[in-house]
């Protein structure tokens, strides 16, 4: 299952440990990227430790697939493009396309072969403009970008679909209606 971000409203790890126990409890691995939200997500490393066995939390690296495949992610950010970006958000927009790289080299590096990448954020702005995301998912050849975040009306300008060899899809729980997505079944 890939949960791309806003697991818990709480303020600190111990208080989101209920949710991360509740992901312990479902069948199969859960793979997690970090979302605005998250506020309790301080340290990998120390979120890592408190993990249940079968949940992992992707920062700078990868999760690895059957067939030399892996799931790669990053929380995200606004994009230059976007009607609200400001001087502040250049900062964190450039460090999380950092932090895809690093998880995308990371898999193919291994000799894996990055299929499915998680964000938070949507990987374009509003009116769909290619991004720094969009580059280095079309640049890997990633076949899917999963992401949440947008919500109620925002849901209209979301990417979806193909564009230009990635499969787009928004899985924010009202866009789903809170029910869980088959993106794809592994080759």
């Amino acid at each position: 299952m890939l949960s791309p971000g806003d697991l818990s409203w709480a303020m600190h790890l111990p208080a989101a440990e209920a949710d991360l126990d509740f992901l312990g409890t479902l069948p199969g691995t859960t793979l997690l990227v970090k979302g605005n939200h998250d506020l309790w997500w301080k340290s990998i490393s120390q979120l890592r430790k408190r993990l249940p066995e079968n949940v992992y939390a992707l920062q700078n690296d990868f999760y690895p697939l059957p067939n030399g495949l892996a799931v790669c992610g990053t929380r995200g950010w606004k994009c230059p493009t976007a009607n609200d970006f400001t001087a502040a958000d250049e900062r964190i927009y450039l460090r999380e396309i950092e932090r895809l790289r690093l998880s995308l080299q990371s898999a193919t590096k291994a000799g894996y072969k990055p299929y499915i990448v998680m964000l938070h954020y949507p990987p374009t702005d509003e009116n769909q403009s290619p991004s720094g995301f969009t580059e280095a998912l079309e640049t890997i050849g990633a076949a899917h970008c999963v992401y949440g975040h947008l919500h109620g009306y925002a849901q209209r300008q979301a990417l979806t679909g193909l564009h230009n060899g990635v499969n787009y899809h928004l899985v924010s729980c009202d866009a789903i209606d809170f029910q869980p997505k088959l993106i794809t079944s592994l080759p």
